[in-house]
């Protein structure tokens, strides 16, 4: 079986966690259980995508930045008819924001959010109220990495309307309370491959910031989770990550209750290297789908 590790031109606007170059250790794990695996770049207009068995996404850590190409993309691999991990169809779904309506609508615990269309009059002012909140989020439905990520307050809600009404001319934003939660514990990020959960972590943001991510300075626990919690975020990958090779399950606890931030099914780091079995528990999961 020949295969295709996905990932992106990096240009050095993602750097990796901790220096860890997880798509290669990836990459060198598949290659000793004998898989013919290459890495190759999404956008990449000299990949022959109809010569590959299986496409797997791993990194197209850019694909929010052309979301169109991205689209695109996808289309392609549907239209010669390539095995794609992630499913296709999935991938689209989990590509914009709006995808956390359906899973509330579901029954599932997540994170109170309101959206806001291309094009829509702002005033974010209103919004404390609504939340009975002092602070909130806004971000773009379709985004990664804290782009375009804005922490509101009272002080700087007109700054950040003044900014928004420019932005909010080109995509839709969803808005969301602020959870202190996220200051005082942290992120929480469950790993499932092929539904099976495998390992969880605790990601904390450096005093005095919000975004977990390692780019601002966020930090990585490994952590052992309850089973109550467990077996809640099961339940997001069990609804809808249905033949997924990977899930990445992103909430916070809120008066002991799970909270759903981000189900991650397009381009999670993994955070392989922050438990014993992962690569494994990876490969086994690759092997059952294929």
């Amino acid at each position: 079986m020949k295969i295709a590790l996905v990932t992106y031109h990096d240009n050095g606007k993602y750097h990796l966690i901790n220096g860890a170059n997880e798509d290669d250790s990836l990459l060198d794990f598949l290659k000793t259980k004998g898989y013919h695996i290459t890495k190759e770049i999404w956008n990449d207009p000299a990949v022959k995508w109809e010569n590959y068995d299986l496409v797997i996404l791993k990194s197209p850590w850019d694909y929010f930045d052309l979301i169109e190409d991205f689209y695109t993309w996808l289309a392609k691999l549907e239209n010669q008819k390539v095995k794609l991990l992630n499913p296709i169809d999935i991938v689209k779904w989990n590509a914009d924001k709006h995808y956390l309506q359906e899973i509330e609508k579901a029954g599932l615990r997540v994170t109170p959010s309101t959206f806001l269309a291309k094009g829509d009059q702002i005033n974010l002012a209103t919004y404390f109220e609504l939340f009975s909140a002092d602070q909130l989020i806004v971000k773009p439905c379709v985004s990664g990495g804290s782009k375009n990520t804005f922490k509101v307050t009272t002080t700087n809600v007109e700054e950040i309307n003044t900014t928004l009404a420019q932005l909010i001319l080109h995509e839709d934003f969803i808005v969301q309370p602020f959870l202190k939660e996220i200051e005082e514990q942290g992120e929480w990020s469950f790993l499932f491959f092929n539904g099976k959960f495998s390992h969880a972590i605790l990601k904390k943001a450096k005093e005095g910031d919000f975004r977990v991510q390692a780019s601002f300075g966020g930090t990585v626990h490994a952590q052992n989770a309850s089973v109550e919690y467990l077996n809640t975020a099961q339940q997001y990958v069990n609804e809808f990550a249905n033949g997924c090779l990977y899930a990445r399950v992103d909430g916070t606890i809120i008066d002991k209750e799970f909270y759903l931030m981000e189900l991650e099914l397009i381009e999670p780091f993994l955070f392989l290297a922050e438990h014993q079995d992962s690569l494994t528990n990876y490969y086994e999961a690759l092997k059952q789908l294929t």
